[in-house]
């Protein structure tokens, strides 16, 4: 139990993170002052009783250890449930009133391979957009301008809408196990709740993410 409750405390913080980049990323909207002065205004958080990007090196550093906490407990939980299976792995887990087995959601199913697809995805982000080490769309000190010149690439945004296949999928399934885990599925309605829950962050989330770059690739925003 403490292992899951791990997983879903650290998942909860990521999904925060999630709700925060998703903001950043909508100002893409109000042009490229307001992107830029956004992005620019990040790095003077806390001064001046923290050094310049020193509140965004702490949040950085939380979400680093959110990541490790998530996927270390996923992956010690995952070699257990090998190790209890003889190392099949199951589609089916059973139940009171399906003791042959039901079968999984397509999304908890897919949780880990998702998880990874993510994983890659988010260092490919990273060098994209802020280390700035790669530039399919050509390089810029300007955040806007980075993100305007890859999202102007098909291929680009195409691999970014994979990305967010994964993390809906992941996300759905992952918010819905973490109110399990943390205790606050207790009942059917509030089972029944909870899940309603789940669609909704995924589905503000994904569209959250979704705006941007369909609206650069479609010439909306230059």
């Amino acid at each position: 139990m403490l292992l899951h409750a791990v997983m879903a405390a650290a998942g909860m913080v990521m999904v925060l993170f999630l709700l925060a980049h998703m903001y950043g990323n909508l100002k893409v909207f109000s042009g490229a002052e307001a992107f830029d002065g956004y992005a620019a205004h990040l790095r003077t958080l806390g001064e001046p009783f923290l050094p310049r990007s020193g509140a965004l090196w702490i949040l950085r550093i939380i979400l680093l250890l959110s990541v490790l906490a998530h996927t270390g407990a996923a992956f010690v939980l995952w070699h257990r449930m090998r190790a209890a299976t003889g190392g099949r792995g199951s589609r089916r887990y059973v139940t009171k009133k399906a003791p042959r087995g039901v079968q999984r959601t397509y999304s908890s199913f897919t949780m880990r391979w998702g998880g990874i697809v993510i994983g890659l995805f988010v260092i490919y982000h990273l060098l994209h957009l802020t280390v700035n080490v790669i530039a399919p769309g050509g390089a810029s000190d300007s955040p806007y301008q980075r993100m305007v010149g890859g999202f102007s690439i098909w291929w680009v945004t195409l691999t970014y809408l994979i990305a967010l296949l994964a993390l809906g999928a992941h996300l759905r399934h992952g918010v819905w196990s973490a109110f399990a885990s943390l205790g606050v599925n207790t009942g059917v309605r509030r089972r029944r709740h909870l899940n309603q829950v789940a669609y909704l962050v995924t589905g503000v989330v994904i569209l959250g993410f979704l705006l941007p770059p369909l609206a650069i690739q479609f010439g909306m925003v230059t």
